[in-house]
């Protein structure tokens, strides 16, 4: 029997996924992948900046001091996966205009700002996140949101 073919928002929401498991973050795991005419350009995932120690060697600063999920994001030693894809971009002189964003996760109102300014065109993102600012920013800034939904995987 011959498997389908995905179609290209599975596809690079698979390869999202995938590079959401190099995260370093003890509460969330997220994988962003930046793509423009069907081409991967970066990806990202969330973790402390090159050279630092990551969450996993220190624990979690957040959970240390309790606060609460989709706030007080600067009080965190890992970038999020949408910053280090922009980053990426940035260091290898590749343009993010016009792009599509897959990301695990919805963006947080920060990554959102980065976003927009970054020239993304298209957000698809799977889980959701606490942030209705960040959703009204990129509304208004115009760019397209669709919330991918995962259809379930046959057994057989």
């Amino acid at each position: 029997m011959q498997r389908g073919r995905p179609d290209w928002d599975d596809y690079f929401m698979e390869i999202a996924h995938v590079v959401a498991k190099r995260s370093t973050c003890l509460r969330r795991q997220i994988g962003a992948v930046i793509v423009k005419d069907k081409r991967i350009l970066t990806t990202g995932y969330n973790g402390a900046p090159g050279g630092l120690p990551h969450c996993l060697e220190l624990g979690c600063l957040r959970d240390e001091l309790g606060i609460e999920s989709g706030t007080r994001q600067e009080i965190c030693r890992a970038l999020h996966a949408e910053q280090n894809a922009i980053i990426q971009a940035a260091l290898y002189g590749v343009s993010t205009k016009e792009a599509t964003l897959y990301c695990t996760h919805q963006p947080c109102s920060l990554c959102a700002k980065a976003l927009i300014n970054a020239g993304i065109r298209r957000i698809v993102f799977e889980g959701d996140y606490p942030d209705q600012f960040a959703l009204d920013m990129l509304k208004l800034a115009e760019v397209e949101m669709a919330q991918y939904i995962r259809e379930p995987e046959e057994v057989g």
